[in-house]
């Protein structure tokens, strides 16, 4: 196990590369080829600096670190993010450019203009609830941005995504109860009961990328890496927000998921003490954002007493696995890039390998979650 002087050290170089990823030239995404989107090449996605998903769960990183030393330390580099993007405007509303209020809903107490960004986060939960598209069975349709135009939008229709749980319904949750609204609160647990009605899968134990309505069917029923990963940590945080205020019947169904997904992954873990892309490949490469938010969870759910003692050691192997894919500059290697959802293994193995902000930010939480208090 390793100390906190040694991961201190491994989170300082991951955060500093976080913290200066620039922009990128998201012209490019205009004439993007369909082949290189599918490998995840989309600059959006790069860089610190666009208002998105990636950037949004790097944030959310950087605001656990700060919350771990209980200070303000970033909080003017968060005031000067926000405030930029108040300055020069938004884009489009959907499921993923929703991420960045995550990080923002514990924030923006601390900010000088509060209020305008406490009236930001209402607005955007109101839109959650009465304006996203909404699949059968009222789930979160998963629209996210179109590719090279940042106010247009891919509608997905009818499609479910293990995603949402992570980059709209962990807001919604929170907002719900530091609002004290129960629209909000009940509408946010729905979302991850009908997502685990559609995506669990009962023979394995794992998830699902996503469903689709007009075909009744999960894709290719592939268990992507990061996919499991977002159910992995993000149900613990969901329980974590909830505290005690959810029925125990509830509560005990949600645990009992989430410990029968923890037991499928452990028998998953490669040698190394991390988690293959296509969880159930051999042949497909290790990856380290969705392994590190697998660890996150199995952290988590220890210190809070879900999962026992005996899940410690595969949490300490990914862990020591996670520092060794951290370079001299702090890059988080091995991480996947943006991926659709597919229908057969190989168009997850063919994502290609780059630095992302999310890779920064989930290594960044699973070192953070392993330091000693």
């Amino acid at each position: 196990m390793l100390t906190n002087e040694a991961l201190l050290e491994k989170i300082h170089l991951v955060v500093e590369k976080l913290m200066n990823l620039g922009g990128c030239d998201s012209a490019k995404d205009k004439s993007v080829s369909s082949s290189d989107t599918q490998k995840g090449i989309i600059q959006r996605d790069f860089g610190i600096e666009e208002w998105d998903w990636p950037q949004g769960v790097g944030l959310y990183g950087l605001y656990k670190l700060q919350d771990f030393y209980d200070d303000n330390r970033y909080l003017s580099f968060f005031q000067n993010w926000y405030s930029g993007h108040v300055a020069k405007g938004f884009p489009s509303k959907n499921i993923n450019t929703t991420a960045p209020f995550l990080p923002l809903s514990f924030l923006y107490d601390s900010f000088e203009n509060k209020e305008t960004f406490h009236t930001l986060c209402k607005e955007r939960a109101d839109w959650l609830i009465h304006d996203l598209p909404k699949t059968r069975d009222n789930g979160f349709q998963h629209v996210t941005s179109a590719i090279g135009n940042r106010d247009g939008v891919t509608l997905n229709e009818g499609q479910l995504w293990i995603d949402t749980l992570f980059m709209s319904v962990l807001f919604l949750n929170k907002m719900g109860y530091q609002e004290k609204n129960p629209i909000w609160k009940d509408e946010a647990l729905h979302q991850v009961l009908v997502h685990i009605k559609y995506l669990f899968d009962r023979q394995t134990g794992l998830f699902h990328h996503g469903f689709r309505f007009d075909q009744m069917d999960n894709f290719g029923e592939i268990f992507w890496c990061r996919g499991n990963s977002w159910f992995t940590y993000g149900i613990v945080e969901f329980l974590d927000t909830c505290n005690d205020e959810i029925s125990p019947g509830v509560r005990a169904f949600l645990i009992d998921t989430y410990r029968s997904q923890t037991d499928a992954l452990l028998k998953l873990q490669a040698p190394s003490g991390l988690w293959r892309t296509v969880l159930t490949d051999e042949t497909s490469y290790e990856e380290v954002s969705g392994s590190s938010a697998i660890a996150a969870g199995l952290l988590k759910g220890i210190k809070a007493g879900i999962l026992d003692h005996t899940y410690q050691p595969a949490a300490d192997r990914a862990i020591e696995a996670i520092c060794n894919q951290i370079a001299p500059d702090g890059t988080v290697l091995n991480v996947s890039a943006g991926t659709g959802i597919g229908m057969d293994k190989d168009h997850y193995k063919n994502v290609l390998l780059m630095p992302m902000a999310y890779g920064q930010a989930l290594a960044l939480t699973a070192l953070c979650e392993a330091l000693e208090k």
